[in-house]
């Protein structure tokens, strides 16, 4: 868990959180991730890749970790900027919240002896078990495209699952039939 809003503290009995408990009409205001996107959304209430690390850096969301360069914070906010604005809205920065701690829980589970890295064995592990399939072919060029001396660091394993999804729900968009294959154009 974080310092940052996620639970309802003194929620009242059959309130949801982001819920009013009474009128059962959905609040934004009402949602503890609210108030921490305001205070770091520009004025057009939207967060840019600055925005976003200022953001992470104070929510301490890296731990004891490297900090995220602004690279990585490009493209977390491309991962899921649908409307093309290269900033994200309300929505998109709970979406990546909840996926940058599924992904900090999931580095810190196999980052066993804690020194703040991961190794191709230890990578293939995380992956399979995000219920990817990649040949080793593909795993050793992630390896290669994210480690530092085959060793992978908090900030480029989350570029790397960044990637990873990017990919994937883009390969889901085009498979409408679910058969695990699809056809591409240069253009795409």
């Amino acid at each position: 868990g974080q310092s940052m809003p996620g639970a309802v503290p003194n929620t009242p009995y059959g309130a949801y959180s982001g819920y009013s408990a009474y009128s059962g009409i959905y609040s934004v205001a009402a949602d503890p991730m609210w108030t921490y996107f305001s205070a770091i959304a520009g004025q057009d209430g939207k967060v840019d890749a600055e925005e976003l690390q200022r953001c992470l850096l104070q929510s301490g969301i890296s731990g004891t970790y490297s900090p995220f360069t602004l690279e990585t914070c490009r493209v977390m906010i491309s991962m899921l900027d649908r409307d093309y604005t290269g900033k994200m809205g309300f929505n998109e920065f709970k979406e990546l919240w909840a996926a940058l701690n599924a992904w900090k829980q999931s580095f810190m589970m196999i980052d066993r002896d804690r020194n703040g890295t991961v190794e191709l064995y230890e990578l293939t592990q995380v992956i399979a078990a995000m219920g990817y399939r990649l040949s080793p072919q593909t795993l050793t060029a992630i390896v290669k495209r994210y480690s530092k001396n085959g060793r992978i660091f908090f900030d480029d394993y989350v570029a790397c699952c960044v990637k990873l999804r990017t990919l994937t729900d883009f390969f889901r968009r085009r498979d409408k039939m679910q058969q695990g294959v699809v056809n591409f154009v240069y253009d795409d």
